[in-house]
């Protein structure tokens, strides 16, 4: 039995994240990842069963460890603003320190592989049970207007999330440069509060 390289395996999924956030799916492919990591295609198949199980297999991890830190200090008894601020600084932390990761997260959640992953593990509906409780909490102790999931979660993030674009992309429209400021971030986070309290 062939014994795991951490340091080789940590190298495939490097290399993986890259290919697929540079050339999306259709440029990817198990002998291209090989040549990227200088290994054999078979050393790959000792990591995964095939391709799908290797997209499936780096897109949980990346998603279990931006979950993770989306809820870090966070508690879903927490005043709406309190908590709401505290998951903007968390999710801004995560994208700035690994924006590729997080490249390659949207790139998978909206392919077909974005709900096997979701449903392979407990750890993904135990944050859609935490994220339920905040929304319902804060509802009922009449901190958030009540309307339908979808508007406020483009309401509640989206504009966080156009800032990091911005940010990640080191432009903003017209290719003004562009570094995201705490100040900036509570400027729109404010402004964000205001649109979804009473």
């Amino acid at each position: 039995m062939r014994i795991r390289d951490i340091d080789k395996e940590k190298l495939v999924v490097a290399r993986a994240i890259d290919q697929i956030v540079q050339d999306g799916f259709q440029g990817f492919s198990m002998n291209k990842l090989a040549k990227a990591c200088n290994i054999s295609v078979a050393t790959l198949y000792i990591y995964y069963k095939d391709k799908d199980d290797l997209i499936q297999k780096i897109g949980a991890t990346v998603a279990i460890d931006f979950f993770s830190s989306t809820i870090k200090d966070f508690s879903p008894e927490m005043s709406f603003e309190e908590g709401l601020w505290i998951q903007w600084v968390n999710r801004a932390d995560f994208t700035m320190k690994y924006p590729k990761q997080v490249a390659f997260f949207e790139i998978i959640k909206h392919s077909p592989h974005g709900e096997i992953i979701l449903n392979s593990t407990t750890k993904f509906s135990d944050f859609r049970m935490i994220m339920k409780q905040f929304i319902d909490n804060s509802l009922q102790n009449n901190e958030l207007i009540p309307m339908s999931f979808e508007v406020f979660w483009a309401i509640a993030y989206g504009p966080l999330y156009t800032l990091l674009n911005f940010h990640t992309e080191g432009k903003s429209l017209g290719g003004k440069p562009f570094v995201l400021t705490d100040t900036m971030m509570k400027e729109a986070f404010t402004a964000t509060i205001k649109a979804l309290k009473p």
